[in-house]
């Protein structure tokens, strides 16, 4: 590969009252926590009660899971150290979205102007995986192939089963969350970066948008780092569930990436056939079906994902990637996030036990940061 396909991951995390297992709008008290080596991967989102973290630009997905481990031992250790916990889910267990605290600034006072009720009800916590591009007209080209496989992805992250103290009976309410939105879901086709850069210019001049951040695809170019940014994830709740998602979108990126330098291209549907899929997947998970559009028939989604895997085997070892891409054997033996929630629950009918739940997995496996700086492994 001549050109790297460096990768880089945002998380979206929870920040929840220990006693009480509710949200807490103490976005700024944890923050104080973190340690100078994390400082400037963490910042606020529109609600206090979110924290968000970003990894550094990793040159490989074993950089990536060393990363990942440590950015979450280190907020982890932070909100204990603030007398808070954080949990890693689409949505919070019971928690409404009415008592939390806008964060103050101007950006978010002009989100909740222009967009209201929508902007202050987006209680939703994602995960964004960044893949590098080569170049602009070959990001619009990826972006085009990539689209296809969005609703296998969301299925694989799926971990908001509850919003405002019911159980929603979809896997990814989130999704539908974030659907009311203006320019969310699944990406148009566009034939070039001249085509795409029009558009974006169009918006702008017409006062839609002031800049193409606001452009909230699930796919997307970024407007400043030069990736093509996966937007369309739930946060996984356990840590190597997110490295083996990232690992498996950075392979479906260069597996494509082959086909396109050898003039063989992914075929291209329609945006509402992918949205078609894309509603499976926040409905069921990996526990439904989707279309296989080629085929035309609905395949279940357990025999899909490993065909997925399939398709990208001859990339991932290159990439370094074989033991986290595996580790996705793991997620549709074991359920997804999702599914793990909804088995508290019926355990237990405590919603409460849910969050304790997400809470531990969120902790496990993490990388504890010590007062001396060797790490361990928790």
């Amino acid at each position: 590969m001549a050109h790297r396909f460096t990768i880089g991951v945002e998380e979206e995390f929870q920040i929840i009252d220990p006693m009480t297992c509710e949200l807490r709008s103490h976005v700024m008290q944890l923050v104080n926590e973190v340690s100078p080596s994390i400082q400037d991967q963490v910042k606020h989102e529109m609600h206090q009660s979110i924290v968000e973290t970003g990894t550094k630009i990793c040159e490989n997905v074993g950089e990536l899971r060393i990363e990942m481990h440590r950015t979450r031992g280190e907020l982890i250790a932070a909100a204990e150290r603030a007398g808070l916990q954080v949990a890693a889910a689409g949505t919070h267990p019971f928690s409404s979205w009415i008592d939390q605290v806008i964060s103050p600034g101007e950006r978010y006072e002009n989100i909740v102007e222009e967009l209201q009720q929508l902007a202050r009800s987006l209680l939703i916590f994602g995960m964004h995986i960044h893949v590098a591009m080569p170049d602009k007209q070959t990001t619009i080209d990826m972006m085009n192939m990539v689209r296809y496989f969005l609703p296998h992805l969301l299925s694989l992250s799926t971990s908001s089963p509850f919003w405002m103290g019911r159980n929603t009976g979809l896997k990814s309410f989130r999704t539908t969350v974030f659907r009311r939105f203006p320019r969310t879901g699944v990406p148009e086709l566009f034939q070039s970066w001249s085509e795409y850069e029009n558009f974006v210019n169009l918006l702008v001049q017409l006062n839609c948008i002031d800049n193409p951040k606001k452009i909230w695809w699930d796919v997307r170019p970024h407007p400043v780092f030069g990736t093509l940014e996966f937007r369309m994830c739930d946060v996984t709740t356990k840590v190597e569930e997110a490295c083996a998602i990232a690992a498996l979108t950075q392979a479906i990126v260069v597996k494509l990436h082959r086909l396109y330098t050898r003039n063989q291209s992914w075929r291209i549907y329609r945006r509402a056939l992918i949205e078609e899929n894309k509603w499976r997947a926040a409905r069921y998970g990996i526990e439904g079906k989707l279309v296989d559009f080629g085929k035309e028939l609905e395949v279940p989604t357990k025999i899909l994902i490993p065909e997925l895997l399939e398709l990208v085997d001859d990339v991932v070892d290159d990439l370094g990637s074989r033991s986290a891409v595996n580790y996705v054997h793991t997620i549709l033996n074991e359920g997804t996030s999702a599914e793990r929630q909804l088995r508290v629950f019926e355990q237990t009918g405590d919603l409460r036990a849910v969050v304790q739940h997400v809470v531990a997995e969120t902790r496990a496996g993490t990388i504890e940061p010590r007062s001396t700086s060797v790490h361990a492994v928790n």
